[in-house]
């Protein structure tokens, strides 16, 4: 298990840091690695568990340290995002400062984000979308829903890139 040199709660008996995708899903899907990042570990170990059954890798992480540190280690091609997270020594994180941070990253600054919360998508929604989310979805989470816009999103990029040349 790789330990995330940053990450203050790296706990590899509850977080998978990388998952295997299935044999038997489609080559396009094994290809794409999503980033979770919330500070719930049950939230993350579920949500990795459904993403890796329908053939996705998929990488956790507890805090934005966490964050930083996997979308530099393992170049995911989605973030999924939470918003609300405790304070941290000082240092007062949410998902909004995480996509600010993420964004002046020339690692993560093209990186898709989906927002997934348990907070009042009436405070959350439209400030997600614009701060740069291309998706919004509050807690509980309909997972089929979830991988619909996963799939859609990963397309799209993928479209995007083949006609950028990149």
């Amino acid at each position: 298990m790789n330990w995330l040199p940053f990450g203050k709660r790296n706990r590899p008996d509850l977080v998978p840091q990388t998952t295997s995708p299935a044999d038997n899903q489609p080559a396009a899907a094994c290809q794409k690695k999503i980033l979770i990042v919330d500070d719930d570990a049950v939230i993350v170990k579920t949500t990795s568990a459904k993403l890796k059954s329908n053939g996705y890798q998929a990488v956790g992480a507890l805090d934005a340290a966490e964050a930083v540190s996997a979308v530099r280690q393992h170049k995911p091609d989605l973030i999924l995002l939470d918003i609300s997270f405790p304070p941290d020594v000082g240092v007062d994180w949410d998902g909004f400062k995480i996509m600010a941070w993420l964004q002046h990253m020339d690692e993560a600054r093209n990186i898709p984000v989906i927002i997934i919360t348990g907070g009042d998508p009436e405070k959350y929604k439209d400030r997600s979308l614009a701060t740069g989310a291309v998706a919004f979805f509050n807690k509980p989470i309909n997972h089929n829903e979830l991988l619909t816009v996963i799939a859609r999103v990963l397309s799209d990029e993928s479209r995007r890139a083949a006609r950028d040349g990149a």
